[in-house]
């Protein structure tokens, strides 16, 4: 089997880091570079398939981009843009983790570089599997966003979503979402044995990749979205009400009919949790069509691993189709 050689820019981030243990479990892809800014020069400790790894860490501009098939950027936003261009530019293919190339966003503050295209396949494969397949350049989804679409797809594809609806979302996310960058309202003191929300008032920025996608996929609704923290390493349980356009007898039936034969896709007629999903790259859903409203409505709970399927997972599912690879290949289920 051929093996390709990729490289992760921002590896000392937790996306980063989950993206070298993937790699290096990969049957099918060998890590050519892992980089850090201020973390140069240290080496980065992984578990990969029962191995504990000891990555070197390298500047960003010492990496041999030329030499790499595929690279993933999980750099911070703002900033990622800049090396897809460089990556494009040394002939590889790329994978980019930030919200710069995502839909609804239209590049960073000063516009995209030059060869960055504007319009790069959103890599979401469960909605947009075949513009993925062969791409140059992927825009990996946000965590949240992942959890949400998956979700709301079945039924918007359907017309099932109430015209002008407004969609409630309340989504809690562990804290590993908010990155590895030190700052206080994340220390361990202030995060245990407490819950709250944040980027309320529709502020977080994935709801711009929401309301794209869901226009693309038909709906004419309204995304309420209010993000929690939860004091808990890593995962999203997604809580959404939508207002339906007529009653279903069966809550799953849609999802059925969309996602029987996806293999990262798991709907139950429990309800999904947190420990269903870690480490692993799948979607759990659950549906239930609530008592006592006037309005046909569905209760959706969707549960995913903000760090799998959230983010490296998912960027190695992308990367997967990019380079003719088996989807599941080097993935958990």
């Amino acid at each position: 089997m051929p093996t390709y050689r990729v490289g992760v820019l921002g590896a000392s981030g937790y996306s980063g880091r989950e993206l070298c243990a993937l790699v290096l479990g990969h049957p099918q892809l060998s890590l050519a570079f892992a980089t850090a800014h201020s973390q140069r020069g240290t080496t980065l400790r992984v578990r990969a398939g029962g191995t504990v790894h000891d990555i070197p860490l390298i500047g960003p501009e010492e990496a041999d981009l030329a030499g790499a098939d595929l690279v993933f950027a999980a750099l911070p936003h703002g900033a990622s843009a800049e090396w897809v261009a460089r990556v494009i530019a040394a002939g590889a293919r790329v994978v980019d983790l930030s919200s710069d190339l995502r839909p609804g966003h239209g590049g960073t503050a000063h516009g995209l570089p030059e060869g960055v295209p504007a319009d790069a396949p959103y890599g979401l494969p469960e909605l947009f599997r075949e513009p993925i397949r062969n791409a140059r350049v992927v825009a990996n989804p946000g965590c949240y966003a992942t959890s949400v679409l998956v979700a709301l797809a079945p039924l918007a594809k359907a017309g099932l979503i109430a015209p002008g609806a407004a969609v409630n979302i309340a989504a809690a996310s562990g804290i590993s979402g908010a990155g590895a960058s030190p700052k206080l309202e994340y220390l361990f003191a202030e995060v245990t044995e407490n819950y709250r929300a944040y980027g309320v008032g529709n502020s977080h920025r994935h709801l711009f990749e929401m309301r794209d996608t869901m226009s693309r996929l038909g709906a004419d609704c309204d995304l309420l979205f209010t993000p929690h923290l939860l004091p808990v390493d890593r995962g999203i349980l997604s809580t959404i009400t939508v207002p339906l356009s007529r009653s279903l007898s069966d809550p799953l039936e849609p999802y059925r009919a969309m996602f029987a034969d996806e293999p990262f896709v798991e709907l139950t007629k429990g309800l999904p949790a947190l420990a269903d999903v870690q480490h692993r790259n799948v979607v759990r859903i659950g549906a239930v069509s609530p008592t006592g409203m006037r309005q046909p409505t569905l209760l959706v709970f969707s549960a995913i691993d903000n760090l799998v399927k959230g983010a490296a997972g998912q960027a190695v599912q992308n990367a997967n189709l990019m380079l003719g690879l088996p989807e599941a290949a080097g993935l958990q289920r």
